[in-house]
């Protein structure tokens, strides 16, 4: 039986959850502590603002049943709140639809009310304090606690470029690939390209939207968001019918810092929305993390910002995972291919580097070069003879092609760092 069906209000058409909130003692046998908890909270959701610090006092001082009452009947004062806010939000407690109704038009769409005390309550989101969500319609038949925990936040800006695309959508699908949940806000951009490259591997997504669950915003994102609730999850706040606004976009960004454990910016100029999920995400002692671009793009801009501060550089998934993932999840580590020449023992790679390129040299004057002995120069060249480095002309030694190659390939660099001095003339 469902929550709406046992609600004690639930007879008198719009269902009001603020007349459970005026009974005194114990809730009747009809209801369930827990049903009227939650049909307080999603009637809570049309009222308050997401992120609102003042509410989320209220809500902790007083729980969610009281403080509906206290709104809905209008008779008592709240700390912190001047009588034109009280005013609004008692307006707005005044108003419908109520609770069952946004129950109803929710699961008209596939979506379930989540709120603190769930089982599938992630618990991570109550490290934003006060600020935590009154509670989450999510969308999708996903378990959303399970998949947040190995999710990671991949954001940047909605002007985006060529180079953050790929790269989102390239990041993204290998995270997907190697199990871990994707999450982003839904938006044109960085976050689309995210969300599209989770999709192609196979693996799975979520958006953490700005307004209600039933309205897919932006509307150029309508099949991508339609096709995320059929694969993975929608979050938001909001409930249903209700419009995004640059506040709302701006406080989702704190659900999605807290839900992940580590954030991801691809691209993001300095003023990008992007940088309040990392900055979030930061005072969360969540890994802030920053993929870097171009230094003449002005879209990363933002991100090189954020890695002179606290932010790790990464360069791909491996590199994500490392930091966000369990204990020996390592990324590989990087370095230049390994040639023979790196396999020779110090004196031998003294020798070698002492023959001169595209001509042949006494024993005597390799020995020089290399700081030895004819004895020693000698040694060591019928060590390199046998690997295949130089090769014997009368009483003269000279490189073979095939360590001509390695040099002209390599051996600039490799000389220059090892011995300070520049190539021998040819």
């Amino acid at each position: 039986m469902s929550a709406e069906s046992r609600a004690p209000d639930a007879r008198s058409g719009d269902g009001d959850a603020g007349e459970t909130g005026r009974r005194a003692g114990p809730a009747p046998d009809t209801a369930a502590p827990d049903d009227v908890e939650r049909l307080a909270r999603v009637a809570l959701g049309r009222i308050l603002e997401p992120g609102d610090r003042v509410a989320g006092a209220w809500l902790r001082t007083y729980g969610p049943v009281d403080l509906l009452r206290r709104l809905r009947e209008g008779d008592e004062n709240l700390p912190g709140a001047g009588k034109q806010r009280l005013r609004g939000l008692r307006q707005r407690a005044a108003q419908r639809p109520g609770p069952h109704q946004d129950l109803a038009t929710a699961a008209a769409v596939g979506a379930r009310f989540v709120c603190p005390g769930d089982r599938e309550w992630p618990a991570q989101l109550d490290d934003l304090g006060e600020a935590r969500p009154v509670g989450l319609w999510v969308r999708g038949g996903a378990d959303l606690r399970m998949w947040a925990l190995r999710s990671v936040a991949v954001v940047g800006s909605r002007a985006c470029t060529e180079y953050g695309a790929h790269m989102a959508a390239t990041l993204s699908a290998e995270l997907a690939e190697r199990g871990w949940i994707v999450v982003s806000g839904g938006a044109y951009g960085v976050d689309g390209a995210a969300h599209r490259g989770a999709l192609a591997s196979g693996g799975a997504t979520v958006a953490v939207l700005a307004g209600g669950v039933d309205v897919l915003y932006p509307r150029g994102h309508l099949r991508l968001l339609e096709r995320i609730a059929e694969q993975g999850l929608l979050l938001c706040e909001l409930p249903p019918g209700e419009h995004p606004t640059a506040y709302r976009f701006i406080q989702r960004n704190r659900v999605i810092a807290a839900l992940t454990r580590g954030t991801v910016v691809v691209e993001a100029a300095h003023r990008s929305g992007a940088l309040v999920t990392a900055r979030r995400a930061q005072r969360l002692g969540r890994h802030t993390i920053g993929l870097p671009g171009p230094v003449t793009s002005r879209y990363s801009g933002g991100v090189h910002q954020l890695l002179r501060g606290e932010a790790t550089l990464i360069t791909d998934a491996s590199e994500v995972i490392e930091l966000v993932g369990e204990m020996g999840e390592l990324a590989p580590e990087r370095r230049g291919p390994v040639l023979p020449r790196d396999l020779l023992a110090w004196p031998a790679a003294q020798v070698l580097d002492a023959l001169p390129a595209g001509r042949p040299a006494s024993v005597a004057d390799i020995a020089h070069a290399a700081g030895t002995t004819s004895d020693g120069a000698v040694a060591r060249l019928y060590e390199l003879q046998s690997l295949g480095f130089v090769e014997r002309h009368g009483d003269d030694w000279q490189l073979t092609r095939h360590a001509m190659v390695s040099i002209s390939g390599a051996g600039a660099e490799w000389r220059q760092e090892a011995f300070g001095r520049p190539d021998d003339p040819p």
